[in-house]
C-alpha cells in the first residue's frame, strides 16, 4: 500500500466556524487566528473650596484626571488587548501545531499499516491504539470493508464518534485536489475549532494517500482556555493598577500644576474684597512664575490708582464739606435779614420789593443746596447713622405732608397701626422729596398708598401728569441731573431724588421709578420692617430736608 505523507494544508471553503476556547472561530489549514489661626483657617476654607471645585465636572483638575485616566486606559487596554491576543494565538497555535502533527505520525505509523480493506475491529483497535500513545485526543478512523460501505472505527465511543465531525470538515478531507508542481498531495490535514457543551474543541482531519482509512482527531482545549482565562484577569489587574495609577499620576501633575493656579485665584479674590495689598511669591522661570509676576505687577498698579483715586475723593469730599461748613455762618447772617426784609416787603418801594422778593428766594434756594450738600458728604464719608424708632406709618407720612401743606393736594391710603421700625426724619426726607417731587412735576391729586406686602414696607407715589420720558427713567436718582437742559435754573438742584435713594439704601431698601399704564409717575418705596442694625447718628438730625423733587 503506498502512501504519501500527509501535510497541512487550508481550510475548505464553508466549513464551520468556532473561536477557539472562547468561541468560534474560522477553520484556517495554516492554524492562525484573530488583544496661623486665620491663616490656618483661610488655609482650610481655601483647601475646602480646592476639593468642592475638583469634584465638579468643570474643574480643570478633574478634566486632567479624566484625560489622564483615559490615555492610560486606552493604552492599557490596546497593550492587553494586543498582548492578550497574541499569546492566544501563540497558545492555540502552539497546541493544535503540537496535537496535529503527533496526530499525523500517528496515522503513518499505525492508520497506515491496515489493510485496505480493514474491520471495524482493526479499526476500533488502531484507534484505540493511537489514542493511548496520544497527549489525550480521541480518534475516529474510517475505513471500507467493500466498495462504498465504510466501517468506523472509534477510541471511545462515548467521547467521540463521527456525528461530532463537522460535515464541512468531513467534505474538506475527502476532497482529492488535483496535483501540482505547487500541491504535491492530493490529500491534506485540515482542522477546526468548536464547541461541545460549554468546552472548547479542536477537530482535525486527514486521510492516507493512495488508499488507506481516513482519520480524525478530537481535542479538548479545555486547560487552554483556562490559561487564557488566567491571562486575561492578569491583564484586567494591569489595566486597573495602570488607571489608578494613572489617576494618581494626574492628581500630582495637577496638584504641580493647578497649586499655583489656586494661590492666583485666592489672590485675586482677595484683590476683588479690597485688600490690596495682596501679592504672590514668584519663585521659578516657567509660565506660572511669569502669570504671578504679571499679577503682583497689576496688583500694584491697580493700588496704586485706587489709592490715588481715595485720596482725590477724600480730598473732594473735604472740600465739599469744608465749602458747605463755611457757607453756614454767613447764610444763617443773610437768613436772618431775608426774614426781615419778608416782613417788611409790603412797606418797600415797589421798584426794590420784587429784587427783595427774590433775595429772599434765593438765599432759601441756598440755604437748602448747602444742607443738601451737607447731607451727601455724610453719604460719602460713610457717617451717615441711622436713629431707629417705631414708627406708625401712617402718622409719619399725614405728618410729613401736614408739614408743609400738602393736605389738599395729597390723597392718602393707609392703614394707622401698622408699624416699622426705622429712622422717621429719614423717612420724612424721602417721602418730601417723592411727593414734593409728584407735585412739582406730575401735578396734583397726588396719590400715596401705604402696604404691606411679604415683609416689606412698600409705599407708592403716584401722580396725575405726563410721566417720566423713557430716556428719563434711567436717571431720575442721579445727582445733579435735570431732566430738561432748557432749564438749568430751577428751584431745586437735582440732589433731592438722590438724597432719597440714600436714605432708603441706608435702611436696607431701594426705591424705583416708573410710568403707570393709563398715565402718571409712579415711585415705589421698599422698606424691610425691621432694620437690623440699630446706629446713633454721629451727626445728630441735621436739617436736611426734601426739596420738593427737584431733581426732575
Amino acid at each position: 500500500m503506498s502512501s504519501e505523507e500527509p501535510t497541512a494544508g487550508r481550510a475548505a471553503d464553508g466549513a464551520d466556524r468556532s473561536d477557539g476556547p472562547d468561541g468560534p472561530d474560522g477553520m484556517n489549514g495554516s492554524g492562525t487566528t484573530g488583544g496661623d489661626a486665620a491663616d490656618a483657617t483661610a488655609g482650610r476654607r481655601t483647601r475646602k473650596r480646592a476639593l468642592l471645585a475638583g469634584l465638579r465636572w468643570t474643574s480643570l483638575r478633574l478634566r486632567l484626571v479624566v484625560v489622564f485616566g483615559a490615555v492610560a486606559l486606552t493604552a492599557a487596554v490596546s497593550a492587553s488587548g494586543i498582548a492578550y491576543w497574541l499569546n492566544r494565538e501563540s497558545v492555540l497555535n502552539r497546541t493544535q501545531t503540537a496535537a496535529l502533527k503527533e496526530f499525523k505520525q500517528e496515522m503513518r505509523d499505525k492508520a497506515a499499516q491496515l489493510p485496505l480493506r480493514p474491520t471495524q475491529a482493526e479499526l476500533e483497535d488502531t484507534a484505540q491504539r493511537m489514542a493511548r500513545s496520544s497527549a489525550g485526543f480521541s480518534v475516529v478512523l474510517i475505513g471500507e470493508r467493500a466498495e462504498d460501505k465504510p466501517v468506523a472505527g472509534v477510541s471511545d465511543q462515548d467521547r467521540f464518534t463521527l456525528d461530532d465531525v463537522p460535515r464541512s470538515l468531513r467534505t474538506a478531507v475527502n476532497d482529492r485536489q488535483k496535483v501540482t508542481s505547487g500541491n504535491k498531495s492530493p490529500y491534506h490535514v485540515f482542522w477546526q475549532r468548536t464547541e461541545r457543551g460549554q468546552t472548547p474543541y479542536l477537530v482535525g482531519g486527514t486521510r492516507i494517500v493512495g488508499g488507506g482509512p481516513t482519520g480524525y482527531v478530537f481535542l479538548s482545549l479545555e486547560q487552554e482556555r483556562e490559561d487564557l482565562n488566567a491571562l486575561a484577569w492578569s491583564l484586567a489587574i494591569a489595566t486597573s493598577l495602570a488607571l489608578i495609577g494613572s489617576a494618581l499620576l494626574a492628581q500630582a501633575a495637577a496638584t504641580t500644576v493647578l497649586k499655583p493656579v489656586q494661590r492666583l485665584g485666592h489672590a485675586a479674590r482677595q484683590l476683588g474684597e479690597g485688600k490690596l495689598d495682596t501679592r504672590l511669591r514668584v519663585s521659578g522661570t516657567d509660565e506660572l512664575a511669569d502669570l504671578s509676576r504679571t499679577f503682583n505687577n497689576a496688583a500694584a498698579s491697580l493700588q496704586k490708582k485706587i489709592d490715588d483715586m481715595s485720596a482725590r475723593e477724600e480730598s473732594s469730599r473735604r472740600f465739599v464739606a469744608d465749602m458747605s461748613h463755611e457757607l453756614r455762618t454767613p447764610l444763617t447772617a443773610l437768613t436772618a435779614v431775608t426774614e426781615v426784609l419778608e416782613e417788611e416787603a409790603d412797606t418797600l418801594d415797589p421798584m426794590i420789593a420784587p429784587a427783595v422778593t427774590l433775595v429772599v428766594s434765593e438765599t432759601r434756594r441756598l440755604n437748602v443746596l448747602v444742607e443738601n450738600l451737607m447731607e451727601v458728604t455724610r453719604f460719602d464719608a460713610g457717617t451717615a447713622r441711622l436713629v431707629l424708632d417705631d414708627v406708625d406709618v401712617a402718622d409719619q407720612v399725614t405728618a410729613c405732608i401736614d408739614a408743609r401743606a400738602w393736605l389738599d393736594a395729597v390723597e392718602l391710603d393707609a392703614e394707622r397701626g401698622m408699624m416699622a421700625r426705622l429712622d422717621p426724619r429719614r423717612l420724612d426726607v424721602i417721602l418730601a422729596n417723592l411727593i414734593g417731587n409728584a407735585l412739582k412735576h406730575g401735578g396734583s391729586p397726588v396719590r400715596v398708598s401705604v402696604r404691606s406686602v411679604g415683609g416689606e414696607l412698600v409705599i407708592e407715589v403716584r401722580d396725575n401728569g405726563p410721566g417720566i420720558p423713557e430716556a428719563v427713567l434711567p436717571h431720575v436718582f442721579d445727582r445733579f441731573y435735570k431732566a430738561s437742559a432748557s432749564r438749568p435754573r430751577s428751584e431745586g438742584s437735582g440732589l433731592g431724588l438722590s438724597i432719597a435713594m440714600e436714605n432708603a439704601h441706608i435702611h436696607g431698601g431701594d426705591i424705583t421709578a416708573a410710568n403707570a399704564p393709563d398715565g402718571g409717575a409712579v415711585f415705589v418705596l421698599r422698606l424691610p420692617h425691621e432694620v437690623s442694625e440699630d446706629f446713633d447718628d454721629e451727626d445728630g438730625p441735621g436739617d436736611a430736608r426734601g426739596e420738593g423733587g427737584e431733581a426732575l
